[in-house]
C-alpha cells in the first residue's frame, strides 16, 4: 500500500511543500479565529473545506450564535474583500448585482456594481428574500459572473458566499429552491454552545474590550492552495464507495429525490479538501464519512410519509453509511 501511494505521488507530483502550505494556512486560520470565536470548530472546518473547493456554504442556526461574526473574522484573516447583504422581502435583484444608470454629463449609461462584487459575501437571512431575488444569486454562485442588462461581468477571485438561515422564525420567509440549495457545497447546522463555552463567551465579551483577529493569509495563498485539490488521490475503490452510498440513499423508500451528480462531485471534492487539511495527498474512508452529512443533508428531498414520521436527511445518510461496506 505504501509503495502504491508513493507511485501515485510521483505521478501527480504533489510536493511536501504543497501539503505543508495547505496545513499551515489552515492552522493559521484556526488559531486566529479562536481569538474571536469560542467553539464552532466543526463549522470552521466546513468553511475552510468550502473555500478549498471554491464552493459556497449555508449556515443554519438560531440568532445570536456568531454566524455573522464568523464570516467577518474569516474574511479579515484571509484578506478578502467583505460585503454583507441583509436579505429582506423587498430586496430586488438589482440591489445585489447592480444596475445601469444614465450619466447625464457623459450622455451614456454606466454600470453601478452591486455588493456581489466582493471576495466573501455574507448573505444574511437568505430565506427572507423573494424567489425572484434568490434567482439573482444562481448565476453568481455557479458561473462566478453576473449579467447586468445584457452585459456580463466576472466576479472577483476568490469568490465565496456564506449564507445564513434562521430555522426558528418561518413567518415572512421563503423556502430556498432546490436548484439554489444544490449550489451550496455544504450546509452546516449550528447549535447552541456548551456550558463551558457560554462561560468563556460571557467572560470575553461581558465588558468594553473588542477582540480582533490579524490578517495572516493573502489572496494569492488562497488561490495556490485551491489548485492542490486536483493532486489529491481518490482511488477507484473509494469512488465506488461514494457512488454506493449515493445509490443507497436514492433507493431508500423514505426519499422522494436523491443525490444529483453535482452532489457526488461535491462529496469527492470535499473529501479531498479534508485530506489536505490533515496533511495527506490521498483520501481515506474516514475523510468521506466526515463530509457526507454536511455535503448531502440539504440535497435529499424526503417523501411526505417520511416527514410525517419525523425522519430527517441525517437519518437517511446514517442508514446508508451503515448499509454500505467500507472498502479495504
Amino acid at each position: 500500500m505504501d509503495l502504491y501511494l508513493r507511485m501515485w505521488r510521483v505521478e501527480w507530483k504533489m510536493s511536501t511543500d504543497e501539503l505543508s502550505k495547505v496545513y499551515e494556512i489552515w492552522m493559521k486560520l484556526k488559531n486566529e479565529v479562536k481569538k474571536v470565536i469560542v467553539g464552532m470548530d466543526e463549522i470552521l472546518e466546513e468553511i475552510f473545506i468550502t473555500l478549498l473547493c471554491q464552493g459556497h456554504i449555508l449556515l443554519e442556526g438560531p440568532p445570536g450564535i456568531a454566524k455573522t461574526t464568523m464570516a467577518k473574522t474569516v474574511a479579515s484573516i484571509l484578506d478578502l474583500d467583505f460585503k454583507r447583504i441583509q436579505f429582506t422581502p423587498d430586496l430586488l435583484p438589482s440591489d445585489i448585482i447592480g444596475v445601469k444608470i444614465f450619466n447625464q454629463i457623459k450622455g451614456e449609461f454606466v454600470t453601478k456594481k452591486g455588493p456581489i462584487f466582493a471576495n466573501l459575501i455574507l448573505a444574511d437571512e437568505i430565506n427572507r428574500a423573494s424567489p425572484k431575488t434568490q434567482s439573482a444569486l444562481l448565476e453568481a454562485m455557479q458561473e462566478r459572473q453576473v449579467t447586468i442588462e445584457g452585459e456580463t461581468y466576472e466576479l472577483p477571485d476568490p469568490f465565496l458566499v456564506i449564507a445564513t438561515e434562521n430555522p426558528v422564525e418561518v413567518e415572512g420567509t421563503y423556502p430556498l429552491p432546490s436548484a439554489q440549495l444544490d449550489r451550496f457545497l455544504i450546509k452546516s447546522i449550528i447549535g447552541y454552545p456548551s456550558k463551558d463555552d457560554y462561560i468563556t463567551i460571557m467572560d470575553m465579551y461581558g465588558g468594553y474590550n473588542v477582540y480582533h483577529a490579524d490578517k495572516v493569509v493573502s489572496k494569492e495563498d488562497i488561490r495556490d492552495i485551491q489548485k492542490a485539490i486536483d493532486k489529491v488521490i481518490l482511488s477507484k475503490e473509494l469512488l465506488d464507495y461514494i457512488a454506493s452510498i449515493i445509490k443507497e440513499i436514492e433507493e431508500n423508500n423514505n426519499v422522494k429525490w436523491g443525490i444529483s451528480p453535482r452532489g457526488g462531485i461535491a462529496v469527492a471534492k470535499a473529501s479531498k479538501a479534508y485530506a489536505l487539511m490533515n496533511r495527506r495527498d490521498y483520501v481515506t474512508p474516514e475523510d468521506i464519512k466526515r463530509v457526507l452529512k454536511p455535503v448531502l443533508n440539504h440535497r435529499i428531498i424526503l417523501s411526505p410519509e417520511a416527514l410525517f414520521k419525523g425522519i430527517t436527511p441525517t437519518d437517511i445518510i446514517d442508514d446508508a453509511i451503515h448499509r454500505v461496506s467500507v472498502p479495504i
